[in-house]
């Protein structure tokens, strides 16, 4: 009797494919990235390609998703733990930054995915909408308890997530136009001071601040 033979998974492979796919998309876009150059980079073969992620598409969303996943538990993950609606945001601001810093290509591949509106929806459906929703809340939350002034809780989600991703997403020709890397430590820790600054100044209340 003849026992088919068993497929062999290596997540190592897969996990270098997903790499290899986020570098080629971010700088190409999906119609310019090529499949074989992808599975190249990842040394691996297009077979393998095909067999974990089914065709370029579906490795494109497989990109997405991975990216999205992880903003989505460093951001929220980090606030969940925390008491105070301060502590909360504070710890959001905190991995939002720290996921841009150590993602570059996530800026990039959503600005890509903007621009064609019906490629989005799914995102927007799935991770954009319920990150708005959470943020939101916690702003509202905030002013409940009057750790935070009165304000608008969908502009300032919009004014907390617009002045950290386009540091990030600009840092490329900002450095060039000021003469310094804008993505070294010494620059992203003096930024991070900056925006934390003008979170304690321009959202909380004078109690709430930090000594």
């Amino acid at each position: 009797m003849r026992t088919g033979r068993k497929k062999v998974e290596n997540p190592l492979t897969a996990r270098r494919i997903l790499a290899a796919a986020e570098e080629h998309f971010a700088a190409q876009g999906m119609a310019g990235a090529r499949t074989e150059e992808i599975a190249a980079a990842a040394h691996a073969n297009k077979a393998m390609l095909y067999y974990y992620f089914g065709d370029k598409q579906r490795l494109h969303r497989a990109v997405m998703e991975n990216l999205l996943r992880q903003l989505r538990n460093v951001t929220f993950g980090a606030a969940a733990a925390k008491t105070s609606s301060r502590d909360r945001l504070i710890a959001w601001v905190n991995g939002y930054f720290d996921f841009l810093a150590s993602h570059p290509n996530y800026p990039r591949l959503v600005q890509r995915e903007v621009m064609e509106t019906s490629k989005i929806e799914w995102i927007v459906r799935e991770y954009f909408r319920p990150f708005h929703k959470r943020l939101t809340g916690l702003i509202q939350d905030g002013v409940a308890s009057g750790e935070f002034r009165k304000v608008d809780a969908h502009q300032t989600v919009f004014t907390l997530i617009g002045m950290t991703v386009f540091y990030f997403a600009s840092a490329p020709v900002m450095s060039r136009v000021v003469g310094h890397d804008f993505l070294s430590a010494q620059a992203l820790k003096i930024r991070r001071r900056a925006l934390l600054d003008f979170v304690e100044h321009g959202l909380m209340r004078r109690q709430t601040r930090s000594r």
